[in-house]
């Protein structure tokens, strides 16, 4: 009899265990946020919210509010809306909102890697080393040089003729971008005397080449391997194209190359001091790849795209660029050599700033999540207090709540290129029911989980942009060309990309 009433016992605790894992009794306590738990058990929202992020946080944000609790895959999110709330939680002290719990599992579930506890201080002063100040100077500089590599290198030739020539607008921004970020950061072919500098810039081409497109089939699976929901054959996919980025990245061929940048170099130092073993720092080489450079390509054909089908904003940013290479020397006009575009001349750009600034309102999508290590009090705009509860996660959606919120930017779904300067050419100010706005726009983050490498993604993408526009003529092959819709799959990873590429045409300008 005592045997039955132990199995009993053990099977109602598990039972009740299992519940309790699944969400089932939990209630909301006074002043904590509106919850909502779906209908199914530990599941909750979490295929509504991975079908599209943004319409089910309308959904919820008309149902409850500007901060509400949803479950989420086992995991119970409190999503912030006000955006007079988001300095108190991305400026919270670590030891109740902390980041790094969630960007830890992330990345290992992805790239492989196994974050250290100084990871984020070594990226954070590299970057401000060398992706900011006078290190941008000589990142700008390399970097400008691998685009004349990849863009440029047949027009002393003669080789290039100033006929239309045809491709696809986002794989071609996403390669030569990508192709030339890699080159800059990673290092070059190395080479014995002038004579063989030309077949290193060949290889360089070709492997970097090689390289993005590997590239791209792992981007394409980055969303569900991310969210764990790959199929098998998928899954064996991610795994060949992991190993191959760590072997391709490895530090022992890294350290082969030239010109590979302090950045890279001064990480893999570090991290080897802190005793991280040689076949994980292979891993980070490909954590700081996607992090460096899936982003910029797609928005670099983004601003593009939006020139090109706005030509009153097109004639405003060209002449802008025109203006500034004929200030500083570098006017484009036939048997000129290529345009080299310094750094300070990437200051010099307002216009170009704002459309850049404009397209990731428009594009940029990040989650901002926080892992809530012990209950944290949150006062909204509105004077009512909440509790954040320890355990759970918060979030922030700014794409939603601040940069297509027609309060702060009317016309949200509408490209301006000059929303974010006033006519005398300084920075605008936003304001939300009267009250000034600090956090208006925030597709790099904010707080201690600020993109550290945001400048040197700026620059990249304006002197890709400066490039085209200064040497190429550009039109779509058809005129009439809608922009297409963003692929909803890729809410909360970054920059969105279109469901459809466009055909483009260019040819020099002179």
């Amino acid at each position: 009899m005592a045997l039955w009433v132990i199995l009993l016992c053990t099977l109602i605790a598990s039972l009740l265990g299992g519940l309790y894992l699944l969400g089932v009794f939990r209630r909301r306590r006074p002043n904590e946020p509106p919850l909502d738990k779906g209908t199914i058990p530990w599941l909750g929202y979490a295929l509504d919210f991975r079908k599209d992020s943004s319409e089910f946080l309308k959904r919820m944000q008309r149902k409850h509010g500007d901060i509400f609790t949803v479950l989420i895959g086992g995991y119970y999110f409190t999503f912030v809306m006000d955006p007079f709330c988001f300095g108190a939680i991305v400026k919270e002290s670590r030891s109740k909102l902390d980041f790094r719990t969630f960007a830890f599992k992330l990345v290992l579930q992805v790239f492989g890697y196994k974050p250290i506890k100084a990871n984020h201080s070594i990226i954070h002063a590299s970057s401000t080393k060398h992706l900011m100040g006078d290190g941008l100077t000589v990142m700008t500089q390399a970097t400008m040089e691998n685009f004349q590599k990849l863009m440029l290198f047949n027009l002393n030739s003669g080789e290039e003729k100033r006929v239309w020539q045809e491709d696809s607008l986002f794989h071609y921004c996403y390669n030569i971008v990508f192709r030339a970020g890699y080159l800059a950061l990673y290092g070059t072919e190395p080479h014995q005397g002038a004579g063989n500098k030309e077949k290193a810039n060949e290889q360089d081409r070709i492997l970097s080449n090689q390289l993005f497109h590997e590239f791209r089939k792992y981007d394409c699976l980055f969303p569900r391997l991310a969210y764990a929901v790959l199929p098998p054959k998928d899954k064996i996919e991610a795994e060949r194209l992991k190993r191959l980025f760590w072997n391709m990245l490895s530090v022992k061929k890294n350290w082969q190359k030239d010109n590979i940048s302090g950045w890279i170099s001064d990480q893999d130092k570090l991290l080897a001091e802190n005793g991280v073993p040689e076949y994980m720092r292979d891993r980070f080489m490909f954590m700081l790849l996607w992090a460096s450079q899936g982003n910029t390509g797609p928005t670099a054909f983004w601003l593009l795209l939006y020139l090109i089908k706005h030509p009153e904003a097109m004639k405003a940013v060209k002449d802008e660029v025109d203006k500034v290479s004929r200030e500083n020397g570098q006017e484009v006009k036939p048997g000129s050599p290529p345009i080299n575009i310094t750094r300070d001349m990437l200051n010099q750009t307002p216009l170009l700033d704002s459309a850049l600034e404009e397209t990731l309102r428009l594009v940029a999508a990040p989650v901002l999540v926080r892992a809530v290590l012990q209950d944290t009090s949150l006062k909204a705009s509105s004077g009512t207090e909440y509790t954040l509860r320890k355990g759970d996660r918060v979030a922030l959606f700014p794409h939603l709540s601040v940069q297509m919120n027609p309060e702060i930017h009317p016309e949200p779904h509408k490209f301006k290129y000059d929303r974010f300067i006033n006519s005398d050419g300084t920075k605008k100010v936003f304001y939300k029911n009267g009250k000034r706005l600090k956090y208006f726009n925030m597709p790099w983050g904010a707080g201690v989980s600020i993109c550290p490498g945001r400048f040197f993604a700026a620059a990249e993408i304006k002197l890709f942009v400066f490039l085209m526009l200064s040497h190429y003529e550009l039109e779509l092959v058809n005129g009439e060309e809608e922009i297409p819709a963003i692929d909803t799959s890729r809410w909360g990873f970054g920059t969105m990309q279109p469901v459809r590429d466009v055909r483009f045409r260019y040819r020099l300008r002179f």
